[in-house]
């Protein structure tokens, strides 16, 4: 994303040259053959006995200190080729506009030598990402109290939700807990058959109803199921939906209110930028989501969903899809995040 942002960044210095007042270079006066007179008074001054008088470099050290500072001004201009970068690199409006309000607080009104500006942005970013709680302990410290730990899966068509589920629960096999999926995405057949080749792979249980069942009761029965069979984990997916379709927005809020899961967890792709974020936004605002997973991570270039979605929803990423195999599940590190951007 940042390829050779931290070479603009190291020529931002370069720009800024020293001002007298904010913003207003300082002037170069031209020598001027000193007039006679005056030449005369310093060669008497010369020859008279010294006195103590304030060094005028000192003077000139002092007020150089100040002519050096980053003035607001300066920063709004050079700040537009950086607010440019972020937004190519797929950061959303908002959180370019958060970056922007953190660099300014820290770099204006500092001398050219303070400014470490790769490593302030480094910082602001950072600030705004979340590092994930830790999944299995929360799972795990849920199960002491009640059985099954619910999670329930939501986002738009096509964004790999399916097969992100069948990593989880590979996933919580993995560290020895038993996993029960619900195929509550009763709106496309193949979903359906999708999720049972799945679970057969897995050697996981499935809930199942007819196309066109109501999803909520899929999650209800999976959740009975995994309570009788002492199952410790119910992954419930739902039916892909555009974040503008009220309808269905509805109908996920029923799906939540009768399963009312432990965790709810969007479902966005790296590569879709704002849309992902829109998406997020919304699906927020309609359940209340616990965390965030982004797929295809391993093909995306820019990496500025991640920041996207962070800042809009304030919830943290749980994890990264890096492939197509059960097995490419990455938990997302913020620090790690960020040394992929190049900062």
């Amino acid at each position: 994303m940042f390829k050779s942002l931290k070479e603009k960044l190291k020529s931002w210095v370069g720009k800024n040259e020293v001002v007298d007042a904010p913003g207003k270079p300082k002037k170069e006066v031209k020598k001027k053959d000193k007039p006679k007179k005056e030449t005369e008074e310093k060669e008497k001054l010369e020859q008279s006995p010294k006195e103590t008088i304030e060094s005028p470099t000192e003077e000139k050290g002092f007020f150089v200190k100040f002519q050096k500072r980053l003035t607001e001004e300066k920063f709004e201009e050079l700040f537009e080729e950086l607010g440019i970068i972020l937004i190519q690199n797929n950061v959303a409006y908002a959180a370019v506009e958060s970056i922007k309000n953190s660099l300014a607080e820290k770099l204006i009104g500092k001398t050219l030598k303070e400014i470490n500006l790769s490593g302030e942005l480094k910082n602001s970013i950072e600030s705004i990402l979340i590092n994930p709680p830790n999944f299995l302990e929360e799972i795990k410290d849920s199960l002491e109290v009640k059985q099954p730990f619910v999670i329930l899966f939501s986002g738009i068509n096509g964004s790999g939700k399916t097969t992100t589920i069948a990593k989880i629960a590979n996933y919580l096999q993995k560290n020895k807990l038993s996993v029960c999926l619900a195929a509550a995405d009763t709106f496309r057949a193949a979903a359906i058959q999708q999720l049972e080749e799945h679970a057969n792979k897995l050697k996981v249980s499935i809930i199942k109803k007819d196309y066109g069942s109501d999803p909520a009761s899929v999650g209800f029965e999976a959740i009975a199921y995994a309570k009788k069979n002492k199952i410790d984990v119910v992954l419930i997916d739902t039916a892909g939906r555009m974040q503008n379709k009220d309808s269905l927005m509805k109908e996920i809020e029923k799906i939540c209110k009768v399963t009312k899961p432990d965790m709810k967890i969007f479902l966005g792709e790296s590569i879709t930028g704002n849309d992902a974020t829109e998406q997020a936004k919304v699906f927020n605002e309609s359940i209340g989501l616990t965390g965030i997973i982004l797929s295809k991570a391993d093909i995306d270039e820019k990496g500025g969903t991640a920041i996207s979605v962070s800042h809009i929803t304030g919830k943290p990423i749980l994890f990264l899809g890096t492939g197509q195999e059960y097995k490419d599940l990455e938990i997302f590190d913020k620090k790690k995040m960020v040394e992929k951007l190049g900062l």
